[in-house]
């Protein structure tokens, strides 16, 4: 048997969902903007070259965590399933800051590969910028509805959250890992 969720402040409820969609509209926008518009926001002498090998570590650990976040919670281990989870949304945000700074002084950078590699890379590179887009509000929302104690409505975001999420974050170290030769000095 299932305990109902607390009751929960309507007040700060609707201002969490409000901030929550604004922030999971927003920060995807952002990131366009500088793909769209690089170097915006240059700062002459910044060096961020290793900036994308930074990023690709943070979203590795970012997978490694979801991973033994899952894990725990599956053998009700509530304390370090939490740990664990709050763990990698430090670690997301992290690599959010860092990506943006990135892009916000250097032009992305096009891939060389030719044939089959050129079809995979993209296709990978589609889905992990579609489904990182969704991430963002999905992540929030289901970090609110536990730091709440709606449990219920947790594990049916949750469900849907952690594959999207560890998806962007194994692709966005495959698309890395593709792209790391042809990236200049």
């Amino acid at each position: 048997m299932t305990t109902p969720d607390p009751v929960v402040n309507p007040a700060g409820t609707a201002k969490y969902k409000l901030l929550a969609a604004v922030l999971g509209a927003a920060v995807p926008l952002a990131v366009a903007g500088l793909y769209y518009f690089p170097g915006v926001f240059t700062i002459p002498g910044l060096n961020v070259k290793a900036l994308p090998a930074v990023n690709a570590v943070l979203n590795s650990l970012t997978a490694v965590c979801l991973m033994l976040g899952y894990y725990f919670i599956r053998r009700k281990q509530v304390a370090r399933h939490r740990a664990m989870m709050g763990l990698a949304f430090l670690l997301g945000s992290l690599f959010l800051v860092s990506y943006v700074a990135y892009h916000s002084q250097v032009a992305s950078v096009s891939f060389g590969g030719q044939g089959l590699i050129r079809g995979v890379y993209f296709f990978l590179l589609l889905t992990h910028i579609v489904l990182a887009a969704v991430t963002v509000g999905l992540v929030l929302f289901t970090l609110y509805f536990a730091l709440t104690e709606q449990f219920q409505k947790h594990r049916r975001i949750a469900r849907w959250t952690y594959p999207v999420w560890l998806y962007v974050s194994v692709t966005g170290v495959i698309v890395y890992l593709m792209i790391s030769p042809y990236y200049t000095s």
